[in-house]
């Protein structure tokens, strides 16, 4: 009796969010991946210097002029959605500084997210400046993955009380998620080199000519059917012991056989734009939910 008194009395209080962080935190995580599709429809259009400066569209101009062609617009229109973007992590980054006192986690994340979108504008343009470098863009692109995971992130612990958290699940089991999230890692990688040296460029007069894209796609395949036979390992795991994680495997088992479908679907059909752009994005929804899966190994301390 005494020690169920004694961990109720130890046990953080779940902290009372402000009204409108809810609907702020899922926006900013809504639009960072809305981004990853818009700006993936700009490289698949060949939209990429639709917009020939930054921050202005042309010189002497914010917005596309009528003598422009579309791909200005499909530019312009990504570019556009930055601003609901930027608007959305401050207000997390404001909301959160309410709660700074109860909810540190939340703090740092919430001034990560703000971070790397006022880092990402600046790699625009540069990308913008230095004509689609394949590496300026392959670097966007993984970080606007990295701030989806911490979008998501924030997302999974708002829900959950702050303090110390402990392990809830067996080690052995700690340690294979995380090395299925070291192989998920590296698909993505691989997948950021092979785009990289793909047909899909972001503008017809920039033209790949790195490394073999077919081998490359090869490279990128094989760690994906390693990384999906570790997922399937960890759902059969979980779903054995009932473990704490089960519903986000399942459901990160799921996106994967999605993306894998779509990636084998493309690589054998010519890469299609369409498809291109879903895999991008379901890259960063696996991203997010391989986040979230490896944040469930632990709980709050007597929960």
């Amino acid at each position: 009796m005494s020690g169920a008194t004694s961990v109720t009395a130890t046990r953080p209080a779940r902290t009372q969010l402000p009204r409108f962080l809810p609907f702020a935190a899922w926006a900013s995580f809504v639009l960072n991946v809305l981004i990853i599709a818009t700006g993936g429809a700009v490289r698949l259009t060949g939209s990429g210097l639709g917009c020939t400066e930054w921050p202005l569209c042309t010189p002497g101009s914010l917005v596309p002029t009528e003598e422009l062609s579309y791909h200005a617009l499909i530019e312009f229109g990504n570019r556009t959605i930055s601003g609901p973007l930027l608007l959305a992590a401050l207000a997390v980054v404001i909301l959160t500084w309410r709660i700074r006192a109860e909810r540190k986690d939340l703090s740092v994340l919430s001034w990560l997210v703000l971070g790397l979108v006022l880092l990402q504008a600046v790699v625009g343009g540069f990308i913008v400046w230095e004509e689609l470098a394949a590496v300026l863009v392959g670097f966007h692109y993984t970080v606007s993955l990295i701030i989806v995971c911490i979008a998501a992130a924030y997302l999974a612990r708002m829900y959950e009380r702050g303090g110390a958290r402990e392990r809830a699940v067996p080690k052995g089991f700690a340690i294979l998620t995380h090395v299925t999230t070291l192989a998920m890692a590296i698909v993505i990688i691989m997948g950021v080199i092979t785009t990289a040296n793909g047909p899909h460029s972001g503008d017809e007069n920039v033209v790949r000519d790195g490394f073999d894209a077919t081998f490359l796609s090869h490279l990128h395949a094989w760690p994906g059917y390693v990384t999906f036979a570790l997922v399937v390992t960890l759902v059969a795991w979980a779903y054995s012991r009932k473990l704490r994680p089960l519903p986000w495997t399942m459901t990160l088992l799921a996106v994967l056989v999605v993306q894998i479908l779509v990636g084998v679907y493309q690589a054998r059909n010519g890469l299609p734009p369409v498809l291109v752009g879903v895999h991008m994005v379901l890259a960063a929804l696996t991203a997010a939910t391989t986040t979230v899966t490896v944040l469930r190994l632990k709980r709050p301390v007597a929960e």
